[in-house]
Parts: structure tokens; C-alpha cells; sequence
């Protein structure tokens, strides 16, 4: 079969141009779009008058056999398969003969390949979108199964304040709930239907278009054919919204990691998720979690990628559009393998309550302490200063400072009083947090309703 735009050539393409050309190696991911929308495509054209009834017929049957052909890992990609478009148009040609070339009337690989690729986005999309939701119930589990374990809370990877573990399971939860929100948003930019645009000026054949999308399950159709064929900014929304949830992932995963270091030992990332060394017979390495961060370069880069390759270009098709699918493909596949490991990494986690409470240090109440000096009437920055001045000396005469002896309290300000002990109660402090959003197991279970309800997560 010759090339379906041939006819005006006489010369040879040159052997590496045809290379360099071809798209076949990773748009035949998109078969099952393609597929679908030329049954649909098949169907208009019947409406149209283009098509007779049993012209219609012979194509659909030939494409289903295709597709048969596809799902059973029997279908041949030829040299000459350009594209996965030319390559499914050349096989219709060979199941049913010269009709096969009606289906391309008043349609272009332009509009061709662009509803394609929604089509395949809007399927994968519900399937990430489940990944998320699935990793967000994993989450929410394991908050409700450990709400009395207490552990270091961290800023600038420095001991700060002590939290409950659920509340730093939940801070992800949010993180994703985010994401998720995000990719809903997306969802009704992706689900306009190109087809029928043809190139870019539009399509002559009388093609009823909303009949069209609704055929292939769209629910809008695009208002103008210029941009129709052009648009690739769903792409980008989709690949910047991949980047951010890698980041998220990533942040999940470093904070994993450095708790699984016998240094911190406040976790243990299940045999499932781990592996060993070629030479160390000791080491369990956390490459789930590795690998999890460094996917969010990747990420981050395929987002970088299309966007550049978009910034300069005139109206409207451009052949540097060829180049959205790969990052778009490897974005999708990256996720829908990287939720699931995290999934699994978060359910199968074991924690160690006791090395958690034992890496809490008196002088992470300070803050405490500032409050205690509040409730005497002291004005916070002056209470502040005095704390400041009480970890000071605490480090003078070497001792904690919840070891400091009244006098050299008493010494420092009027206002400490035997009742400052109380100050030392690590559960007490966390308890303290018991405004919406706060550490405190009251606000920590109504964060987990609050997220069981978006879920839909029975009880």
C-alpha cells in the first residue's frame, strides 16, 4: 500500500528520513483509540450518504477483526506502517479492498490523532484516578490503626515538636486528595471531541459531529477546528499534574527512607518492597522507595519536554506535535506502576512505636513551655525570649530542660511556678493541638472521617 499522502511525490524518501518519520515504535499504544474512532468515524459517514449500508459494515467487521488481531498479539507492523493510523488503514485494505479507502474521507491524521489520544487519556485517567483513591483508603487504614503512636514531628529535618504518626500519614492524604481534585478538574478538557476537524479548516463532508462524539462517549465537541488539531494544552495539564504528583510521592518516599535507617529505625519497609546487595549480605535497601523518587525527575521532565517543544509554534498541525505522545506514554505508564508500589509500601509498613517515643527530647515541649508562660499572662514574644533563656542555661549547667531546677526557672522569671512540671507530659502537649487540623487524637480522628466521607469508605 502506498503512502497515504504519496501522490504528488515521484522521488524515493530516503531510508534514514523514513526513521526519523515514523511514529509507529510508540503510537501503536494507541490501537484501541484508534480503532474506536474510526468504527464511529465508519458510522458518520454512513449518516453522511458517503458510506452505503453494506460499505459501513464490511469496514466495521474489518476493523473488529483488527482489533481481535491487536488484543491477540497477532498483528504485523509492516516497514511501511508509518503510524499506527496508516498501519490499521493498510491492514482494512488487505481484509476488505479498495472500500477501506472510503473511511478516510473528509478526515485528517490531524484530527485523527488528537481524538485518538484523548481517548486514550481519558481511559487511563480513571484508571490513575483509582490508583489515587486507592492509596489515599490505604492511607486513611493505617492512620486508624495507629492513632496512639507519637513520634519527633520535623522542620528542617530537626527534631521540632512531637506529632501523632497518623497525623504525618494523613498530611499525604490531603497531598493526594489534591492531586485527585486536580485530575477530575482536568477530566472536561480532555473530553471534547476533535473529529471532524479534518486538517484545520474543517470538514466539508456534512458529518454530524455531535452525533460523533456522542458515538465515541465525548460530551463536548470542539468549537473550532484551528485550534481542535492544534491543542495539546489538555497534554501539558496532564503532564504538569504527573510531575506534581511525583513530587508528592517523592516526599512520601524520602521521609520513608530516612526513617528506615538503622539511625532512625522508626519503620521497616516490608521484604516485598525491598532488596539486598551483590556483595553486603546485611542490607535491606529501600528501592521501591528509591525508585518512587526518582520517578519524579522523570516526571518532571516529560512536563518540561512537551512544554518547550509547544512554546514557539505557529498555527496550526506542526510536525513537532509527534513528539507528545512519548513523554504522555511514559508519564502514564510511570504512574499507573508507581501508586500501586506505594500502595503496597504504605499497607505492608511496619513501625516501631517504642523507637518513636524514645527519639522524643524534653526540649521539643519548648514551645510548651512558652504556652505555660502565656497562661500566666506573659506576652508570647516576651515568652519567647524567656524560653530562650531557659534552654540556654539548660545547656550551661548540662542538663535537660525539663531537668532544670525550679530556682534556676524561678531565676530566669518570676512567673515559673511549681506547676511547670506538668509542662513535661509528651501526651499532654500533643493533646494541647486540638484545633481543626492539629495533632491531637480528637483532630486527627476527624480528619480521618472527614477523608473516609470523600472517600465513601464505609465504617
Amino acid at each position: 500500500m502506498s503512502k497515504l499522502w504519496g501522490g504528488r511525490f515521484e522521488g524515493q524518501t530516503d531510508p534514514l528520513m523514513e526513521r526519523f518519520n515514523a511514529s509507529i515504535g510508540f503510537d501503536i499504544a494507541l490501537w484501541e483509540a484508534d480503532i474506536r474512532g474510526s468504527i464511529a468515524y465508519a458510522r458518520a459517514l454512513h449518516q453522511a450518504g458517503i458510506l452505503t449500508k453494506e460499505e459501513q459494515d464490511a469496514i466495521i467487521v474489518g476493523l473488529e477483526r483488527i482489533w481481535g488481531e491487536f488484543a491477540e498479539g497477532r498483528f504485523e507492523v509492516k516497514a511501511t506502517d508509518e503510524d499506527i493510523h496508516t498501519a490499521v488503514e493498510r491492514r482494512l485494505h488487505e481484509l476488505i479492498g479498495p472500500v477501506a479507502g472510503k473511511l478516510h474521507t473528509g478526515r485528517s491524521r490531524n484530527d485523527q490523532v488528537v481524538t485518538d489520544v484523548r481517548l486514550y487519556m481519558l481511559d487511563h485517567m480513571e484508571t490513575l484516578a483509582d490508583g489515587l483513591s486507592g492509596l489515599q483508603e490505604t492511607i486513611v487504614r493505617a492512620a486508624e490503626s495507629c492513632l496512639d503512636v507519637i513520634m519527633p514531628g520535623y522542620t528542617h529535618l530537626q527534631r521540632a515538636q512531637p506529632v501523632r504518626f497518623s497525623h504525618w500519614l494523613m498530611s499525604y492524604f490531603w497531598q493526594f486528595q489534591r492531586d485527585w481534585e486536580r485530575l477530575n478538574d482536568l477530566w472536561r478538557r480532555v473530553d471534547i471531541c476533535p473529529l471532524g476537524s479534518a486538517a484545520f479548516a474543517g470538514t466539508a463532508i456534512p458529518i454530524d459531529r455531535k452525533a460523533l462524539a456522542e458515538d465515541l462517549g465525548f460530551s463536548e465537541v470542539a468549537q473550532n477546528s484551528i485550534d481542535a488539531v492544534s491543542d495539546r494544552d489538555f497534554i501539558l495539564e496532564f503532564l504538569a499534574w504527573g510531575a506534581i504528583l511525583g513530587v508528592h510521592l517523592s516526599r512520601l518516599a524520602e521521609d520513608l527512607i530516612i526513617w528506615s535507617t538503622n539511625e532512625f529505625g522508626f519503620v521497616t519497609i516490608a521484604d516485598a518492597y525491598s532488596t539486598g546487595s551483590s556483595i553486603m549480605p546485611q542490607k535491606r535497601n529501600p528501592d521501591a522507595l528509591e525508585l518512587l523518587r526518582a520517578k519524579a525527575g522523570r516526571l518532571s521532565a516529560n512536563f518540561a519536554r512537551l512544554l518547550t517543544t509547544t512554546k514557539g509554534l505557529p498555527s496550526t498541525y506542526n510536525k513537532d506535535l509527534q513528539e507528545d505522545k512519548e513523554p504522555l506514554f511514559d508519564t502514564v505508564n510511570t504512574l499507573e506502576l508507581a501508586l500501586p508500589i506505594a500502595t503496597g509500601v504504605i499497607r505492608t509498613l511496619r513501625i516501631d512505636p517504642d523507637r518513636m517515643r524514645a527519639a522524643i527530647t524534653p526540649d521539643m515541649l519548648a514551645t510548651d513551655l512558652a504556652y505555660y508562660l502565656v497562661d500566666k499572662g506573659v506576652p508570647f514574644r516576651e515568652a519567647h525570649h524567656v524560653v530562650g533563656q531557659v534552654v540556654r542555661r539548660a545547656e550551661e549547667i548540662g542538663v535537660p530542660i525539663s531537668q532544670l531546677p525550679l530556682a534556676e526557672l524561678q531565676a530566669i522569671s518570676g512567673y515559673f511556678e511549681a506547676d511547670v512540671a506538668d509542662v513535661w507530659d509528651v501526651e499532654a502537649a500533643v493533646e494541647r493541638r486540638r484545633a481543626i487540623g492539629g495533632t491531637a487524637r480528637e483532630a486527627v480522628q476527624a480528619q480521618i472521617e472527614t477523608a473516609k466521607q470523600i472517600l465513601h469508605l464505609e465504617e
